[in-house]
């Protein structure tokens, strides 16, 4: 079966989109992690479906780089937006988009030719000092689990390896996390690095990551203002709004098509 795809990046976090809203292509979790892995597949953090919604404009079903669903992804979403606006999916209103994923709503807009902006969901259980493999970390969920730790060296931080081993601990995470490493660089902006579950490794970038990044710091008092930018590994720039009580949080980034091509499946 030959299938047509489109590569897209998210400040770094890189997906196969795929229209599927004739519901006609159905993959089996290998066949994902096989099309995901980098140098023998396509290569991509993940792969994402756009596919019929009912209520909205598209649904959005998103499967990690290890060919299993996963939780929320904010760079998917705003990746997804931007394809369907590239493929004319009628918009809710001008360059607005509401989509669902996982049950859940999302609105959107295309901002320019290369940026979209996504309203998330309000965090959740938001848990702190825990001392894990000798770190403290911070912990909230933004659509997908977090955990945080700060630094003031980042560069030199072992993402790899100590992200997987706090990854893996199900006695503090039942379904594994994510893992960020966190520097203040101003009193308005950040650094982050991103171990993500899934992926199995450091990605260039991190979507609901770099919300929960913003907002535990805002909450610790380490950053004072409600906006804040979010350097990620790629050196693309993130931004964070949201207000006061939290409840009320939209990612703005970059997002573009790479490149687009077909693949054939068995």
């Amino acid at each position: 079966m030959k299938i047509t795809f489109s590569k897209l990046s998210g400040a770094g976090n890189d997906f196969i989109v795929i229209d599927n809203r004739e519901q006609s292509i159905h993959f089996a979790p290998l066949q994902i992690n096989k099309l995901c892995t980098r140098r023998t597949g396509v290569g991509a953090d993940g792969l994402i479906l756009l596919e019929p919604s009912t209520r909205y404009s598209f649904s959005m079903k998103y499967y990690n780089a290890d060919g299993f669903p996963g939780s929320m992804c904010g760079n998917g979403g705003r990746c997804a937006v931007y394809f369907a606006w590239s493929i004319g999916i009628p918009a809710t209103d001008g360059n607005a988009y509401t989509f669902e994923a996982n049950g859940n709503r999302y609105d959107a807009w295309v901002i320019g030719s290369e940026s979209v902006k996504l309203k998330m969901l309000a965090p959740e259980g938001f848990r702190d000092n825990l001392e894990i493999e000798g770190e403290c970390c911070y912990a909230v969920n933004t659509g997908s689990p977090h955990a945080l730790i700060y630094t003031s060296n980042l560069e030199h931080v072992d993402v790899t390896g100590t992200g997987r081993t706090i990854r893996h601990r199900t006695d503090y995470f039942p379904e594994g996390t994510n893992v960020n490493f966190i520097e203040i660089t101003s009193p308005d902006s950040l650094a982050l690095r991103t171990f993500e579950r899934g992926v199995e490794d450091e990605t260039l970038a991190c979507g609901t990551g770099a919300v929960a990044a913003a907002l535990m710091s805002y909450r610790l008092g380490k950053i004072p203002g409600n906006r804040v930018k979010i350097r990620v590994k790629s050196g693309d720039t993130l931004e964070v709004q949201f207000s006061d009580t939290m409840q009320e949080v939209f990612l703005t980034g970059p997002a573009k098509i790479v490149y687009t091509g077909s693949l054939t499946i068995d």
